[in-house]
């Protein structure tokens, strides 16, 4: 079924999936195999090695890029391999601009791996739009957005980077973890690049660990190809089968994540002990007008700090949690909260943290998809 003109809903169940040509079954097949017979040399049907095209990852890479109103998918073993694919793309002197509360593992493998290579990566705070355009110069080859941001769910206008990456000839790249293409699809908003964790929203079920790019640049596409198949971080054909189930949920998912994260988020916002709540629906949010225009809804991710500032407090709240689950990762049906400061964002020195406002008693949640009175319940006794 071609979903390309379909309504969200219906892209989501049948983007990228068509019935097996051999047996008719609705679903695509696990294809658990390393290699395929060729009728002679030089003529197969398409495949050739897993490692280059797999027919269930495939399958898995043409609906994300759907989903993303993109041309070109590639799927990956984590999202740090996607990551890493489109840094490869850069050369020695290149420079990279992006966000100063990116994930932590996307700012270790930019300076401890990339930089040495001699890519220069200057990190800035991107809700003032004109602090980006203050560090562009000729060697800008790149510039990498997260929005909204983890943990401080801070809101990047993309459509205004794009237009700051399109005059100085670099390429954007948006991480589109956290709201997923339900929420809002950076391409359609002038992004070269967009990159996924799908071991998050879309894998849905904390089963799988994988990573995503989706593109319409025919030349970005071909490097694309060209690195996943000759470094091979690829994922394999029962990661790629299980997000293709956990994607015809998502629309359901994210609707009731971003409902339970709103009544967290209001909640949280009149307690005592809290002294603020990051989550971009309020209306004082910095940015909150951007999201209103780029985005469908607010999402389910929520982080927010303690009066006092300690970090024994934070730990001791977390311990006391029972429907949530202490743990890293996010974006599965099940409620998560995690120490940014001591786990997700330890590789950031303690220093740029800070400036980030990534403090001590932060604690972040991944609201879930449980009855909301439970998860209310369980911060109410919590903070207690």
């Amino acid at each position: 079924m071609n979903s390309k003109n379909k309504h969200f809903g219906t892209k989501a169940i049948h983007a990228g999936v068509e019935p097996d040509p051999t047996t008719g079954a609705i679903m695509t097949p696990i294809y658990q195999t390393s290699t395929y017979v060729q009728e002679e040399v030089g003529k197969h049907k398409g495949y050739e090695y897993s490692r280059t095209l797999n027919p269930t990852r495939h399958a898995l890479e043409k609906a994300i890029a759907e989903l993303e109103n993109g041309k070109f998918g590639a799927c990956f073993g984590s999202g740090l391999a996607a990551i890493d694919c489109v840094i490869k793309m850069l050369n020695p002197g290149d420079e990279v601009i992006s966000t100063n509360d990116l994930y932590g593992g996307s700012y270790r493998i930019f300076t401890t791996i990339f930089a040495k290579y001699g890519i220069r990566f200057h990190f800035v705070n991107m809700n003032d739009t004109s602090e980006v355009e203050k560090l562009v110069n000729d060697n800008t080859k790149l510039i990498w957005v997260e929005t909204p941001t983890n943990p401080m769910m801070n809101i990047v206008d993309i459509a205004e980077m794009a237009r700051i990456a399109k005059k100085c000839g670099a390429w954007l790249a948006v991480d589109n973890t956290f709201a997923t293409p339900y929420l809002q699809t950076p391409l359609d908003l002038g992004a070269d690049i967009v990159m996924h964790s799908v071991t998050k929203y879309l894998g849905g079920h904390s089963d799988v660990v994988m990573g995503a790019l989706v593109t319409s640049n025919e030349n970005i596409a071909a490097e694309m190809y060209r690195i996943q198949n000759s470094s091979g971080a690829v994922t394999a054909p029962m990661d790629s089968f299980l997000v293709l189930r956990g994607l015809k949920t998502l629309h359901l998912r994210i609707q009731r994540h971003c409902e339970n994260g709103a009544k967290v988020a209001q909640w949280l916002q009149g307690h005592p002990k809290v002294d603020k709540v990051y989550w971009p629906g309020f209306e004082n949010h910095p940015n909150h007008a951007i999201a209103k225009k780029q985005m469908n809804d607010f999402g389910g991710m929520i982080s927010f700090s303690l009066k006092g500032n300690k970090m024994e407090e934070a730990h001791a709240i977390m311990a006391k949690f029972e429907v949530f689950t202490l743990a890293e990762s996010l974006g599965g049906v099940e409620s998560l909260t995690c120490h940014p400061a001591t786990m997700t964002h330890a590789a950031i020195p303690a220093e740029e943290r800070q400036a980030a406002g990534i403090v001590d008693s932060l604690i972040r949640l991944s609201v879930g998809v449980e009855d909301i009175r439970d998860l209310l319940d369980d911060l109410a006794q919590a903070l207690a």
